[in-house]
Formats: structure tokens, sequence, C-alpha cells
């Protein structure tokens, strides 16, 4: 086996490292961590991403990683400003969580958004890096999304067709129930909270087939509240979430406006000690 065909699948030994020095992730919100506050740097996030290059650096000495995404960023978008970038870091391991803000905008077609992701898919693959793709989560469970269900169900199964087509990994949160659950949501009812992203990873690690020592997280258990008190909530909700997401749309801007990518380049990790 090449080293090219040893980047691009998953890692099937126990014996030693995993097989991946530069690890690039490129998206929207997701990747960039969103709803997962960075201990460390005040005003910035972890998430998923972050979590699972700690556990990869700590097998190589020499591990860098990079994180491209930016928040709010649609699938045309990403890959018109962050494909090209990756590419050029020379990584040999990529994910790309891209086309949900499109999924979930009205009147969007899931077939039409496929074919912009495997766009973008054929020019990272090209690299010989192994690529990570999600599948979109399953929103039967929250009120909010529950509308969207079949156009996520029905973009799931194209990215499962690219990743074949382009032998990719699938990192599938369809069927990651564990995180089918308000408690591992953020405020906003839109983005993981850390106990999601912690799940996120643990999965991606599993995708992966790198042995780690991240433990499942129980979130504390649901309060009780009256109905008055649960309205009372999305009313609170809707006024400090809803109407601004709206109203973004409304004049076409997009929460990462101005906001570039939280580490452009593939440096060294700083590995933490994960509680959730």
């Amino acid at each position: 086996m090449t080293d090219q065909e040893s980047s691009r699948t998953p890692y099937i030994g126990n014996d030693g490292p995993q097989p991946w020095r530069r690890f690039v992730a490129v998206g929207d919100s997701f990747t960039e961590g969103i709803g997962d506050p960075d201990p460390t740097l005040p005003g910035s996030h972890r998430g998923w991403a972050d979590r699972v290059a700690e556990v990869l650096a700590r097998d190589v000495d020499d591990f860098a990683y990079a994180n491209l995404a930016v928040r709010g960023k649609l699938i045309g978008q990403i890959a018109a400003e962050q494909i090209q970038p990756a590419v050029d870091l020379k990584p040999d391991l990529i994910s790309i969580c891209a086309g949900g803000n499109d999924v979930i905008r009205p009147g969007t077609d899931p077939d039409a958004i496929a074919v912009q992701l495997e766009d973008a898919v054929t020019r990272l693959s090209s690299t010989g890096a192994a690529v990570v793709l999600f599948t979109g989560i399953d929103t039967g469970f929250t009120p909010v999304f529950r509308a969207f269900r079949g156009k996520v169900a029905i973009y799931n199964e194209n990215v499962r067709t690219i990743a074949d087509r382009h032998d990719c990994i699938v990192a599938d949160q369809w069927a990651l129930k564990t995180i089918q659950d308000t408690r591992f949501f953020a405020d906003d009812r839109l983005h993981l909270n850390p106990l999601g992203h912690h799940e996120v990873a643990r999965m991606v690690l599993r995708s992966l087939n790198v042995q780690n020592d991240l433990q499942a997280m129980q979130p504390e258990p649901l309060p009780v509240r009256t109905w008055r008190e649960a309205r009372a909530e999305d009313i609170g909700w809707a006024r400090e979430h809803l109407v601004p997401w709206v109203l973004r749309r409304l004049r076409h801007q997009s929460s990462g406006d101005h906001i570039g990518a939280k580490r452009p380049d593939a440096v060294p990790v700083i590995v933490l000690e994960d509680d959730a």
C-alpha cells in the first residue's frame, strides 16, 4: 500500500500511533465550535474538531492542526473561501461539514446543494488526504427544525453517495442518537453545547478507528417546568435567538460576516484535559 493510499483509509491498527500528521477542518459554525466556549481563550470556541485534534496530537510529536471554518457560511462560500487554503496547507486528514445552513433555508434543493459539496470533495480528495464527511443530525426530536427532517435525510443520502465515490470516511451524525436531546444543545437550540461537541468528537474518533480515553458524559436531568415557565422560556428564546436569525436572513447578512478563521495555519496543538 502506498503512503497516499494509507492516508485515505481509517486507521486500523492498535500497535502504533495514528498515521496523520496534519489535520485541516473546513465548514461552518459546527466545525468552528460555536456553543463550546474555549476555556483557554475568552471569546473563542473549542468544538469537536479541536477535541479530535487534541486526541490525535497525543500520538504524534509533530502533529499540526488548522481550522478554517467560519460560522454562518453557506456551501458556496465554503467552497470559494476555504477549499483552496485547505489544499495549500498540505494536510493528510481533512474534515468537511458543509451544506447545513443551505438545507435549513426554505426553498433550497438538497440535491443541488450536494452537487456543490461534491465539487469541493473532488478538490480535497485529489490531494491524497483522508477526507471525513458528515451527515446531518436527525432533527425529528426538535420542534424548531423538525420540518427540515426530510431535506436533511435526502442530503445525507447524497453525502453517503459522494463518500462512496471518493473513498471518504463518513462521520454519521444521523445515527448519533445520544445528541438527539436538547440537553446536548446550547441555549440557541441550534448549536451543540460542550457535551454535544464532546460526543461528536467521540463519534469522529470511532469513525477514524482511533482509540482514545474520551468517556461518555451524562447531562443533568431536565428540570421540571410548568407550562407557563416553558412558554416564557420559548418566548425568551425567540426574542434572543430566533428573531435576530430571521432578521439576518432578510438583510442578507451572516453571523460570520467580517469574521476570519480561528486557526488559519496548521500549528501544534495544546492538549487539554477533557471535562466536556
